[in-house]
Order: C-alpha cells, then sequence, then structure tokens
C-alpha cells in the first residue's frame, strides 16, 4: 500500500519532467559525406540504407526539427550531389569493365541517397508550413517530382542486386 502511495506522490512530478522532453525541438547532426555514404558493397538495398541516414533518425513529428537539422539535411544531400558529378563521373567515364559498372552500381546508390535526403528534407518543410498554416502546393509539387525520381532509382538499385558496388569516398 505505501508503494501505491508514493507512485501517487511522485506521478505528478514525474510526469512534470517527461513532458518537456517530448516537446524539445529534434537535432540532426552534420556528417561528412565519407561518414554517411552508402555506395560501396553491393547493389539492390540502397533503399533501406538510404532511409537509415535521412529518415530514420527522424521523429515522426517533422515539425520538431529545428532548423539546424534541417540545414544540416540539404548539407548532407548535397555532399551526395555533389559526389555523384564530381566524383562518380568522372570516375566512370575513365574506368571499364568491371571497375565502370561496379562504380555505376555506387552510383544509382548514390542517387537514392540524395534522393531520399530531397524527399526527406522536402517532408520537414511541407510539415511546417503546414504547421504554420503556409500553403503548401509549390513544395507537395516539388515532392512528387523528387519522389517519382527516387522511385526509379530504387527500381534501378533493385535490379542491381548482389551487384559489386564502390563508392567514391
Amino acid at each position: 500500500m505505501a508503494r501505491f502511495a508514493l507512485l501517487a506522490l511522485l506521478a505528478p512530478t514525474l510526469a512534470a519532467v517527461a513532458a518537456p522532453i517530448s516537446n524539445r525541438a529534434f537535432s540532426f547532426a552534420l556528417q561528412s559525406y565519407a561518414q554517411f555514404q552508402i555506395s560501396g558493397g553491393v547493389g539492390g538495398n540502397a533503399a533501406a540504407q538510404a532511409n537509415a541516414v535521412f529518415v530514420d533518425p527522424f521523429p515522426a513529428d517533422l515539425t520538431t526539427v529545428d532548423a539546424t537539422s534541417l540545414d544540416n539535411l540539404g548539407t548532407m544531400r548535397e555532399a551526395a550531389e555533389s559526389a555523384e558529378t564530381d566524383e562518380f563521373d568522372p570516375q566512370i567515364d575513365a574506368a571499364s569493365g568491371a571497375a565502370a559498372d561496379a562504380l555505376q552500381v555506387g552510383k544509382i546508390k548514390n542517387k537514392v541517397l540524395k534522393l531520399t535526403g530531397e524527399v526527406q528534407q522536402i517532408k520537414i518543410k511541407i510539415a511546417q508550413a503546414a504547421a504554420a498554416g503556409a500553403s503548401t502546393a509549390a513544395l507537395e509539387a516539388s515532392l512528387e517530382a523528387e519522389q517519382t525520381k527516387l522511385t526509379t532509382n530504387i527500381a534501378l538499385d533493385v535490379k542491381n542486386a548482389g551487384k559489386a558496388s564502390t563508392g567514391v569516398a
């Protein structure tokens, strides 16, 4: 009986301490491309790997993502985009045979990563705009276009399942 009385006394205090924790803004740390790239290994699982980087760490309530986290997400997505154009493309052009094929598989995985970051960034902006009562029409159109590209590249990656994949980081 004494345990229940103690619990009854502590419950309001515990609830008061727990409430601010759930209302805190989410924070997403900036990483270098080498820390988060997914292009090595084999093809076929890029969607899950990209989600582990750009989707899974985020809370279900995207309105809690702070501005710095949104900027970090954008910077990381841009790093993946730069890897595609500045690293993958020239290396693929310079390679041949199996090396070129493995780089191409890695490039597709990188595209899935880049586009997953882009889609997540747009989803956060939509959630925050909607919460602020702002129009989301332009963002929704952008989301649809990027989601289409992502779906296409995921399908290409799935076709590469089990094939060697080379990264550039």
